[in-house]
Protein backbone atom coordinates (compact mmCIF):
# COMPACT_ATOMS: atom_id res chain seq x y z
CA UNK A 1 0.00 0.00 0.00
CA UNK A 2 3.24 2.22 0.31
CA UNK A 3 3.43 2.62 -3.47
CA UNK A 4 -0.47 4.36 -3.21
CA UNK A 5 0.11 6.94 0.01
CA UNK A 6 1.75 9.46 -2.30
CA UNK A 7 -0.98 9.83 -5.01
CA UNK A 8 -3.74 9.26 -2.29
CA UNK A 9 -2.12 12.21 0.08
CA UNK A 10 -2.49 14.63 -3.33
CA UNK A 11 -6.24 13.59 -4.22
CA UNK A 12 -6.80 13.89 -0.35
CA UNK A 13 -5.32 17.24 0.07
CA UNK A 14 -7.42 18.37 -3.46
CA UNK A 15 -10.26 16.79 -1.87
CA UNK A 16 -9.93 18.84 1.26
CA UNK A 17 -9.28 22.19 -0.54
CA UNK A 18 -12.11 21.73 -2.57
CA UNK A 19 -14.52 20.85 0.20
CA UNK A 20 -15.64 17.97 -2.32
CA UNK A 21 -16.58 14.35 -1.17
CA UNK A 22 -15.71 11.06 -2.86
CA UNK A 23 -17.05 6.97 -2.39
CA UNK A 24 -15.63 4.28 -4.11
CA UNK A 25 -16.39 0.96 -6.16
CA UNK A 26 -13.77 -1.14 -6.23
CA UNK A 27 -13.49 -4.80 -7.61
CA UNK A 28 -10.16 -6.27 -8.11
CA UNK A 29 -8.53 -3.89 -6.21
CA UNK A 30 -10.05 -5.36 -3.29
CA UNK A 31 -10.48 -1.53 -1.20
CA UNK A 32 -6.64 -1.27 -1.89
CA UNK A 33 -7.71 2.58 -2.76
CA UNK A 34 -10.45 2.76 -0.17
CA UNK A 35 -7.88 2.07 2.31
CA UNK A 36 -5.13 4.13 0.65
CA UNK A 37 -7.34 7.30 0.82
CA UNK A 38 -8.64 6.38 4.02
CA UNK A 39 -4.88 6.22 5.70
CA UNK A 40 -4.39 9.81 4.23
CA UNK A 41 -4.26 11.90 7.69
CA UNK A 42 -8.15 14.15 7.68
CA UNK A 43 -9.89 11.73 5.57
CA UNK A 44 -12.95 11.93 7.27
CA UNK A 45 -13.71 15.24 5.45
CA UNK A 46 -13.85 14.27 1.92
CA UNK A 47 -14.23 9.89 2.70
CA UNK A 48 -18.15 9.01 2.62
CA UNK A 49 -17.78 5.03 2.19
CA UNK A 50 -16.61 2.44 -0.53
CA UNK A 51 -17.41 -1.04 -1.40
CA UNK A 52 -15.93 -4.08 -3.25
CA UNK A 53 -18.65 -5.33 -5.81
CA UNK A 54 -16.86 -8.32 -6.64
CA UNK A 55 -20.37 -10.32 -7.37
CA UNK A 56 -23.13 -9.48 -9.32
CA UNK A 57 -25.29 -9.96 -6.19
CA UNK A 58 -22.86 -7.05 -4.87
CA UNK A 59 -23.68 -4.82 -7.66
CA UNK A 60 -27.13 -5.41 -7.11
CA UNK A 61 -27.26 -4.86 -3.20
CA UNK A 62 -24.46 -2.00 -2.78
CA UNK A 63 -24.97 -0.10 -6.27
CA UNK A 64 -28.60 -0.70 -7.01
CA UNK A 65 -27.60 -1.66 -10.63
CA UNK A 66 -30.28 -3.93 -11.58
CA UNK A 67 -29.26 -6.60 -14.36
CA UNK A 68 -31.29 -4.66 -17.17
CA UNK A 69 -29.39 -1.63 -17.03
CA UNK A 70 -26.36 -3.60 -18.04
CA UNK A 71 -27.54 -4.67 -21.60
CA UNK A 72 -25.04 -3.97 -24.03
CA UNK A 73 -22.58 -3.08 -21.16
CA UNK A 74 -19.75 -5.52 -21.23
CA UNK A 75 -18.24 -6.68 -17.81
CA UNK A 76 -14.55 -5.30 -17.42
CA UNK A 77 -15.14 -2.51 -19.73
CA UNK A 78 -14.25 1.45 -19.09
CA UNK A 79 -18.72 1.56 -19.91
CA UNK A 80 -18.93 -0.98 -17.12
CA UNK A 81 -16.28 1.12 -14.50
CA UNK A 82 -18.45 4.42 -15.28
CA UNK A 83 -21.66 3.01 -14.18
CA UNK A 84 -19.83 1.22 -10.66
CA UNK A 85 -18.98 5.09 -10.42
CA UNK A 86 -22.13 6.50 -10.77
CA UNK A 87 -24.01 4.09 -8.91
CA UNK A 88 -21.57 4.76 -5.95
CA UNK A 89 -21.77 8.32 -6.33
CA UNK A 90 -25.63 8.39 -6.32
CA UNK A 91 -26.12 6.25 -3.37
CA UNK A 92 -24.28 8.21 -1.37
CA UNK A 93 -24.41 11.67 -3.16
CA UNK A 94 -20.80 12.47 -2.95
CA UNK A 95 -18.97 14.77 -5.46
CA UNK A 96 -16.82 12.46 -7.04
CA UNK A 97 -17.08 8.65 -7.10
CA UNK A 98 -14.62 5.79 -8.65
CA UNK A 99 -15.33 2.84 -10.28
CA UNK A 100 -12.82 -0.04 -11.29
CA UNK A 101 -12.84 -3.48 -12.90
CA UNK A 102 -10.88 -5.94 -14.19
CA UNK A 103 -8.52 -9.17 -13.89
CA UNK A 104 -5.89 -9.34 -11.63
CA UNK A 105 -4.81 -12.76 -12.29
CA UNK A 106 -3.04 -15.35 -12.52
CA UNK A 107 -5.48 -15.80 -15.03
CA UNK A 108 -7.98 -14.08 -16.77
CA UNK A 109 -11.70 -13.66 -15.88
CA UNK A 110 -14.52 -15.40 -17.68
CA UNK A 111 -15.28 -12.58 -19.58
CA UNK A 112 -12.62 -13.05 -21.85
CA UNK A 113 -10.21 -10.77 -20.27
CA UNK A 114 -6.34 -11.62 -19.60
CA UNK A 115 -4.79 -10.77 -16.33
CA UNK A 116 -3.60 -7.49 -15.64
CA UNK A 117 -6.83 -6.06 -17.93
CA UNK A 118 -8.53 -3.29 -15.90
CA UNK A 119 -11.03 -0.66 -16.30
CA UNK A 120 -11.44 2.52 -14.43
CA UNK A 121 -13.48 5.48 -14.21
CA UNK A 122 -13.98 8.16 -12.16
CA UNK A 123 -17.40 10.24 -11.85
CA UNK A 124 -18.12 13.90 -11.19
CA UNK A 125 -17.45 17.30 -12.33
CA UNK A 126 -14.66 15.85 -14.67
CA UNK A 127 -15.29 11.82 -15.94
CA UNK A 128 -12.75 9.94 -16.95
CA UNK A 129 -12.01 6.40 -18.22
CA UNK A 130 -8.88 4.29 -18.74
CA UNK A 131 -8.33 0.83 -19.81
CA UNK A 132 -5.09 -0.63 -18.18
CA UNK A 133 -2.82 -3.10 -19.23
CA UNK A 134 0.08 -4.85 -17.18
CA UNK A 135 0.79 -7.84 -19.27
CA UNK A 136 1.13 -10.18 -16.66
CA UNK A 137 -0.88 -12.23 -14.06
CA UNK A 138 1.37 -11.02 -10.90
CA UNK A 139 -2.16 -10.69 -8.71
CA UNK A 140 -0.49 -8.51 -6.29
CA UNK A 141 0.87 -6.34 -8.17
CA UNK A 142 -1.76 -5.64 -10.53
CA UNK A 143 -4.23 -5.16 -7.34
CA UNK A 144 -1.71 -2.35 -6.48
CA UNK A 145 -0.98 -0.90 -10.38
CA UNK A 146 -4.92 -0.91 -10.82
CA UNK A 147 -5.33 1.31 -7.41
CA UNK A 148 -2.13 3.30 -8.74
CA UNK A 149 -3.59 4.00 -11.69
CA UNK A 150 -7.22 4.76 -10.42
CA UNK A 151 -6.12 6.92 -7.89
CA UNK A 152 -3.85 8.88 -10.64
CA UNK A 153 -6.90 8.99 -13.04
CA UNK A 154 -8.72 10.88 -9.75
CA UNK A 155 -5.85 13.20 -9.25
CA UNK A 156 -5.61 14.23 -12.74
CA UNK A 157 -9.92 15.19 -12.80
CA UNK A 158 -9.57 16.91 -9.82
CA UNK A 159 -6.61 18.91 -11.71
CA UNK A 160 -8.73 19.55 -14.16
CA UNK A 161 -12.01 20.04 -12.49
CA UNK A 162 -13.11 24.07 -12.33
Amino acid sequence: MESLLPIATRAGALLKARGETIAIAESSAGGLVSAALLAVPGASAYFLGGTVVYTRAAREALLAIPPERLDGVPPSTEAYAAMMAEGMRQRLGTVWALGETGATGPSGNRYGYPAGHACLAVAGPVPRTLTVETGHGDRVVNMREFGARLLGLLVEALEAAP
